[in-house]
């Protein structure tokens, strides 16, 4: 059977095609990261109904983080440790960079960096190498990334990515479909990458999205459940993610 072909657009949310521009830690309570998450009741299924056949997810582990001009070291919102963490997950996407379709393997990076972020709501950050085990995954990939340096290389790529955003990002997550930004819409992500596939075969998931209608204006009128550049606190749009990752893969160890 022919594979379904592949729409031109990233989904980016700042931690944020689907751009993910995030930041993975936050010095503020632990409810502070899952207090921005999405209603329970929004049904996106990014992982459901061949929806991954569509869709280019890309993370970006870099956010409201800054680049000191004098020596290009990160500045991170929250402190050291979230730039350490953030280079964790860096190093976790290079070295496991396949996203599965309908199934999350532990040889993907978002089991990995779901299992971190998850330690970081419960302020145990502390214990993210505990990740490793869970997940049966080999900790040298990572280890090896860290210590040679790309580790650094890497998030001064996801620098220059994200300072490259037009218009340019106000807050995390920051999410863009097809270069185009949802701002405080960002929770009807799956909408906009319905709306923006343009091949023969439209996934199930996408068939409540087909009417125009549906696409709400980009710059809604409400407060945005966002992390400001400069504001100590954190969201975490990997939470909604996983919701819908979990009718396919067991994955509760790591609740």
């Amino acid at each position: 059977m022919a594979s379904m072909p592949k729409s031109k657009h990233l989904l980016l949310i700042c931690y944020a095609s689907l751009l993910l521009c995030f930041v993975s830690l936050s010095s503020s309570s632990s409810s502070d990261l899952s207090g921005v998450s999405l209603p329970s009741s929004s049904k996106l299924k990014l992982f459901e109904d061949d929806l991954t056949y569509i869709v280019d997810l890309h993370l970006s582990p870099w956010g409201n983080t800054y680049l000191r001009p004098d020596n290009d070291t990160a500045l991170c919102q929250h402190g050291a440790t979230e730039c350490f963490l953030d280079t964790v997950e860096a190093c976790a996407i290079d070295s496991w960079p396949k996203l599965a379709s309908l199934m999350m393997r532990s040889s993907d990076h978002f089991p990995f960096i779901y299992c971190v972020e998850s330690l970081v709501t419960e302020d145990k950050y502390d214990k993210w190498e505990t990740c490793y085990e869970k997940l049966n995954l080999s900790s040298k990939p990572v280890a090896d990334c860290l210590s040679s340096g790309h580790g650094q290389e890497l998030e001064l790529q996801y620098a220059a990515e994200t300072s490259a955003l037009q218009p340019p990002h106000e807050y995390v997550p920051w999410v863009v479909v097809d270069g185009q930004p949802l701002y405080e819409d960002y929770e009807n992500f799956i909408s906009y990458i319905c709306k923006a596939y343009k091949g023969d075969k439209v996934p199930g998931a996408c068939a409540k999205y087909s009417s125009d209608d549906f696409i709400r204006s980009v710059k809604v009128n409400r407060f945005p459940l966002v992390c400001m550049k400069g504001v100590n606190t954190m969201l975490d749009l990997l939470e909604r993610i996983k919701t819908y990752l979990s009718s396919y893969v067991n994955i509760r160890g790591l609740l």
